[in-house]
């Protein structure tokens, strides 16, 4: 099974947040930068994020997005269900030996194991390691940042 760039992108961001202490506020931007994906789409993730209710965003020169629910409210199968479009593993529907064909069901069956494991997981099970996450967060950014202070002064 293979997920999307899009549920990636939202189990990424889950984590970033979920990585910072509070309510801190984090600009999109600031995201895009800490893990150098394209903040262009980072913004129809996030968008709908805010709109699925897994986060809370704040307009304005100070504004942001954060986390609107607990870590241990965000569960992690139910992100994946919301972000991905389809779990068809193959297209059966076309196949002529459909009917007698046994990978169906053990597809089928397959994913359903794996969605279980998914849903044994809360983004709070994800951030055990949060002092980690903070540290390495803050080392990209100061990375960036020796990095467009390097690019102003050639």
């Amino acid at each position: 099974m293979r997920l999307t760039h899009y549920t990636d992108y939202a189990m990424r961001v889950l984590l970033y947040l979920g990585g910072k202490a509070g309510e801190q506020l984090s600009p999109i931007a600031e995201i895009a930068r800490a893990y150098g994906i394209s903040q262009n789409h980072l913004m129809k993730v996030v968008n709908d994020l805010v709109n699925a209710g897994y986060l809370e965003s704040v307009r304005g020169r100070y504004g942001g997005v954060r986390l609107a629910r607990l870590p241990r409210d965000i569960n992690i199968g139910e992100v994946v269900r919301h972000t991905e479009d389809g779990f068809n593993l193959v297209d059966c529907a076309s196949c002529v030996i459909a009917p007698a064909c046994g990978l169906t069901g053990a597809l089928n069956e397959a994913l359903a194991a794996f969605m279980k494991v998914l849903d044994g997981y809360c983004l709070e099970d994800l951030l055990t390691k949060r002092r980690d996450l903070q540290w390495i967060f803050a080392a990209v950014g100061d990375d960036i940042g020796k990095q467009a202070a390097d690019q102003a002064q050639i």
